[in-house]
């Protein structure tokens, strides 16, 4: 009895020893990788499948990271980079592509093993985030690998500096005119407000949450469309 207690003891300490690893490691090395390979808002993926070293590192350290949502920006800020890094993963893996869309499954089906768990993209967005956190400004930092996406930012989402991370890249998605167009009475959204609708209705209406992040605010009776997405890989 004493043998068996002390062999689950010591299995215990394994298990979860494997997943107690300091997130902060990870995110200094994530910096590192972004500020080397991401520049206005675009990815050398050449570059990176010449020499995948540091990425593949990255993957193998998401999975054997542990955070808490009591802890949530060190949570969201995790979860932000790792969505982020997988869909470059997942491009790199099937590299040269035009577009992540080449790839049949690459937001649903691919999988990544993070925290001990198997995730799709899909499931790293929509439930390790958007079902936790009532936070539609996820949409303008989770980058999904297309020209159509708010851009990439060169330095991993840190949780110190999330809040202003988070304001700063909705601010500049909002205010820039080729991804909110304006035009006299009619106003042309990205698709991301159509896919996402309800996270953007809670205040009214999209123009609503947009003037909440406008220097130039909009008419709140225009006339709403959605522009096509460009699905092009957002490619150095």
């Amino acid at each position: 009895m004493n043998t068996y207690k002390l062999f689950a003891s010591l299995m215990f300490f394994i298990i979860t020893s494997s997943f107690s690893q300091n997130p902060s490691d990870y995110f200094s090395k994530a910096d590192i990788f972004f500020k080397t390979y991401v520049s206005n808002g675009k990815v050398d993926y050449s570059k990176i499948k010449s020499n995948p070293e540091s990425l593949n590192a990255l993957v193998a350290m998401a999975e054997e990271i542990s955070v808490s949502k009591n802890n949530s920006k060190t949570y969201q800020a995790f979860y932000i980079n790792v969505y982020n890094i997988s869909v470059i993963k997942g491009i790199i893996d099937n590299y040269p592509l035009k577009s992540p869309l080449e790839k049949p499954g690459f937001f649903d089906k691919m999988k990544y093993r993070v925290s001990g768990e198997s995730l799709t993209l899909n499931d790293i967005e929509n439930n390790k985030l958007r079902a936790e956190f009532n936070d539609a400004r996820f949409h303008f930092v989770l980058v999904c690998g297309a020209i159509g996406c708010p851009p990439l930012i060169n330095t991993a989402y840190l949780p110190d500096t999330l809040e202003n991370q988070l304001q700063k890249q909705t601010k500049t998605a909002l205010n820039n005119p080729n991804f909110i167009k304006v035009n006299a009475n009619k106003v042309q959204l990205s698709e991301i407000f159509k896919w996402y609708k309800e996270d953007f209705v809670q205040e009214g209406n999209e123009i609503n949450f947009i003037n909440g992040f406008r220097k130039h605010k909009i008419e709140s009776k225009v006339k709403i469309s959605y522009y096509s997405y460009n699905w092009n890989l957002n490619q150095q």
